[in-house]
């Protein structure tokens, strides 16, 4: 029988200790070690040879690791999972930096994502799983291992469905999102049981720059303003 080892490295400590109190597991053991140069390393403390190992690391910049150091650090500690002997290495990742880039938009961008999946294939993964992805058909497309991507929208319907604050709206950030927005809308009106207006907004980004303007499907609904990230 192929055992089980839940790993969640030191930026994720405290997500990690929630994940396996629900699994009824204990967090497999692990050290991270910094170097005066700034370098660092990580390694299992107890075997993994032939386990299914779990290694949890959400990849958003802060409060003292940017998210490239992040990724750096969850990348070397699954290829020692795998040089230990590892049988699978899943990688779950709420937050999966550099996944916005995910198409050109100026002559000669860069597609980030597609260069993350190299990254996470060059060092033995097995499975990755994150969470509400930027664009989920890149996502899968640009891995070769198995790739999942969950939402948390059910969370996001429990809670707004008991809101008291008059008439609400779904507002997609911009048109791309706006599949995923509706879905959400769909599943609250059905929760609340009357009509959730919804929108969209007409989002540009250039050097930077974020600017554009909202667009109401239901002109009852006028929400006072709209933060574009």
């Amino acid at each position: 029988m192929t055992s089980l080892a839940v790993f969640a490295l030191d930026a994720t400590a405290d997500l990690g200790r929630a994940v396996a109190q629900e699994l009824w597991v204990s967090l497999a053991p692990h050290e991270e070690r910094e170097f005066e140069d700034g370098e660092h390393k990580a390694r299992p403390l107890d075997s993994v040879e032939g386990a299914d190992a779990y290694v949890i690391q959400s990849l958003h910049s802060g409060p003292s690791q940017s998210a490239a150091d992040k990724l750096c650090r969850l990348l070397f500690f699954i290829g020692a999972l795998k040089d230990a002997g590892a049988a699978r290495v899943t990688a779950v990742t709420p937050y999966l930096c550099y996944a916005r880039k995910d198409r050109r938009t100026k002559a000669r961008d860069p597609v980030t994502t597609r260069y993350l999946a190299k990254l996470f294939e060059s060092v033995g993964t097995d499975m990755i799983v994150t969470l509400d992805v930027h664009n989920p058909s890149a996502f899968e497309n640009a891995f070769r291992c198995r790739a999942i991507t969950a939402t948390a929208a059910p969370l996001f319907v429990d809670y707004a469905k008991r809101l008291e604050d008059g008439p609400l709206a779904v507002i997609s950030p911009d048109t791309g999102g706006a599949k995923r927005a509706e879905l959400f809308r769909e599943a609250l009106e059905k929760a609340r049981g009357e009509p959730i207006g919804k929108g969209f907004a007409e989002k540009h980004r250039s050097s930077g720059v974020v600017s554009g303007d909202l667009s109401s499907a239901r002109s009852r609904v006028r929400p006072r303003s709209l933060s574009m990230t």
